[in-house]
């Protein structure tokens, strides 16, 4: 063994609150750059349009990746009955307008428990997702037709918090690889009015709270 080899980078993992329109991916380019770290990597995509706990891996500790992915994750946020548009949320414009002041609690409460527990669930075609080596957001954003197939996740908490019709604001604890987006989509349709998202925040991953992240530029001016 070289006596003068440097040592093993050991890595290091960060708690990101990712900012409003930053893709996850822009953030570990940001900070890689910054740091000048070859090796990083995030445990978890979140939209441009969502904010909230991103964890960051470095070095070694990319190996962690896949652990914190399959952690239960919590997000807060508000649904908007009554509109539709073809992202679910709001990245593209509204398609589809519905009356819904016929709408009441109840049915809200309805749909909830719907879509509560162990449910089939259709991925968003403007999503991550790699259909044939692409991702099928960029196949939708160039008019491509993209097919996904359903998966099954676990919503083991859906709670509303205030309904302020047209909006709805809840709190969801779920399991790895759950579209909130779609719950939004499916929470609509329960009700028969089409909904979209319209705020989501990752609150939690596992054990690690958003109020233990930080800002990417306090980060960056360590």
């Amino acid at each position: 063994m070289d006596p003068n080899a440097l040592p093993a980078d050991p890595g290091q993992v960060w708690l990101i609150d990712k900012p409003l329109h930053w893709t996850s991916f822009d953030v570990v380019k940001k900070l890689r750059g910054h740091l000048k770290i070859k090796k990083m990597g995030h445990a978890g995509t979140l939209d441009p349009l969502a904010t909230g706990l991103l964890i960051l891996c470095s070095g070694k500790k990319t190996k962690e990746i896949e652990t914190y992915q399959g952690m239960e994750k919590e997000y807060t946020g508000i649904i908007k009955i009554g509109q539709t548009t073809p992202s679910f949320d709001l990245e593209t414009e509204v398609d589809r307008t519905s009356e819904f002041k016929h709408v009441r609690l109840a049915q809200l409460n309805e749909a909830v428990q719907k879509l509560s527990g162990n449910i089939s669930q259709l991925p968003p075609v403007y999503s991550a997702i790699k259909v044939d080596g692409k991702r099928a957001y960029k196949s939708a954003r160039e008019g491509e037709s993209v097919k996904l197939k359903a998966r099954s996740v676990l919503i083991k908490k859906f709670d509303l918090q205030t309904v302020e019709l047209p909006d709805v604001h809840f709190r969801i604890i779920c399991s790895k690889g759950t579209y909130i987006r779609s719950i939004a989509r499916d929470f609509g349709e329960y009700l028969g009015v089409g909904a979209h998202l319209t705020q989501l925040r990752r609150q939690r991953i596992g054990p690690f709270h958003v109020a233990e992240a930080e800002t990417l530029e306090n980060v960056m001016a360590k």
